[in-house]
């Protein structure tokens, strides 16, 4: 008998190998080569052409006047927030996040919702017993909500079952990684078993007009586990993102094609559950009777969505000969260094000599340049152990040349700071005030270092 032929795929970008090694040689990853079996080609197969043989499809205008899709509201705002204003029928949704982060907890909340409205709606969990979602949803006060809750693995089955009965309006499925086809060999999790559980699944949205939710492991460096050609199948990419020591959790959308990107969606764990924060800026910002060196307000945009954060420095001289040390949290490391070599080189401060602490609180992860002059203002707060004047924002980017740039939608971050009461930011030139709210211009990292009264 011939021995099976196996290819090897990698799990972070898509390749296939002949031979297993030990990195990937288009993308470099280490580990992430996974045998699957190559499936047979028969010699009517390889003398067939693809030209003849099939279905006539009927191909119809673009601009064709049919009736669109309306979206279905899923019960919690800020998940339809998210998805660009709810649940799109026949989409296929992929949501991950780390373990115990509160995806099923989510999803099982807005499965509830949406079956009180009057939604079909069924649940299927490889993980647990219909006993132990049964506990869940009576911990979360829905215990009467008429879903459709089965445990199961075998994606025949799962198919089978949906296809004798009317077709959901939302099938969640959690996880992706549990599922499994017979048609392929193979453990639940690999690489061949998750991608053809899902086109099955996801097929079969398409063609019944169902949403599909996918719930998604995630490896150690937060991606989605499994192969990157998962996220390429789906119409929506979510990401639940949180840490255990903070109540918020993010729900962060990097993938929609039936709306923007970068949305996010702001909920808090509770006892019954998770909470919807309509102002996710009173998680943010640290409540004190009065300012401290080294705290600056930072207006944030999430997407469409402005968001105050807290960005906090300390600096520590070290003594003479000693290697100081960066720790940054919530910020990046790279870009640190480059505002603090540009303030020692155009504002004059000697800051090698101390040891620089940046973090940005409530556990929120920054990565636009905006924040520039934030944190140059905190840094420099922090040196001369002054605080910046109480009600005060800072926004803009910093050019090597020691220039503070625009940003955009400045007009926007500002109006959501002039509404939690704040009455100054310290913005570039030609940046308007909203309301009550003035600008203190600032031209330059020297201009900023004189303005909050270090010279």
């Amino acid at each position: 008998m011939a021995r099976p032929q196996v290819r090897h795929v990698c799990t972070a970008c898509g390749s296939v190998q002949a031979r297993w090694s030990g990195q990937c040689p288009d993308c470099g990853a280490w580990n992430t080569l996974q045998p699957e079996a190559v499936p047979a080609a028969t010699p009517f197969a390889r003398r067939h052409a693809l030209k003849t043989g099939g279905q006539t499809l009927a191909l119809a205008a673009l601009d064709a006047a049919v009736a669109l899709p309306e979206r279905v509201s899923t019960g919690i705002g800020e998940l339809d927030r998210a998805l660009g204003g709810g649940l799109v029928p026949g989409s296929a949704i992929l949501v991950g996040g780390d373990p115990g982060i509160g995806k099923s907890t989510l999803l099982l909340q807005a499965a509830g919702r949406m079956a009180r409205a009057g939604r079909a709606v069924a649940y299927v969990s490889g993980e647990e017993a219909a006993d132990q979602v049964r506990l869940r949803a009576r911990r979360l006060g829905l215990a009467d909500a008429p879903v459709a809750l089965a445990a199961a693995t075998s994606v025949r089955d799962i198919l089978t079952t949906l296809a004798a009965r009317p077709a959901p309006d939302l099938l969640v499925i959690d996880s992706i990684q549990t599922m499994h086809s017979d048609q392929l060999e193979g453990a639940p999790g690999t690489v061949s078993q998750v991608r053809a559980s899902a086109l099955e699944l996801v097929a079969f949205a398409k063609e019944r007009n169902t949403a599909l939710v996918l719930v998604g492991h995630v490896t150690k460096d937060g991606q989605i586990a499994g192969p990157r050609v998962l996220e390429h199948m789906v119409d929506a990419v979510l990401y639940f993102e949180g840490e255990r020591g903070h109540q918020y959790r993010l729900l962060r959308a990097v993938k929609n094609r039936f709306g923007g990107t970068d949305e996010i969606g702001v909920f808090a764990m509770a006892a019954d559950g998770l909470v919807e924060v309509p102002n996710p800026s009173s998680l943010f910002l640290t409540e004190r009777e009065r300012p401290v060196p080294g705290a600056v307000v930072f207006p944030a945009l999430e997407g469409t969505r402005p968001v105050l954060v807290e960005i906090q420095a300390l600096t520590v001289r070290v003594p003479s000969g000693a290697t100081p040390r960066r720790a940054v949290v919530g910020w990046d490391a790279g870009r640190l260094a480059m505002v603090l070599a540009i303030l020692e080189a155009r504002a004059g401060l000697a800051l090698s000599g101390h040891e620089v602490y940046l973090n940005v609180a409530g556990g929120l992860r920054v990565t636009e340049p905006a924040a520039d002059l934030a944190v140059a203002a905190a840094l420099v707060s922090a040196l001369a152990d002054r605080p910046v004047a109480e009600g005060t924002v800072a926004l803009g980017e910093l050019a090597l040349s020691g220039e503070v740039r625009r940003v955009a939608h400045a007009d926007l971050r500002l109006k959501e700071a002039a509404k939690l009461g704040f009455t100054a930011a310290l913005a570039p030139p030609g940046t308007r005030g909203v309301g009550a709210l003035g600008i203190l211009p600032c031209a330059s990292v020297a201009a900023l270092v004189s303005r909050l009264g270090l010279r």
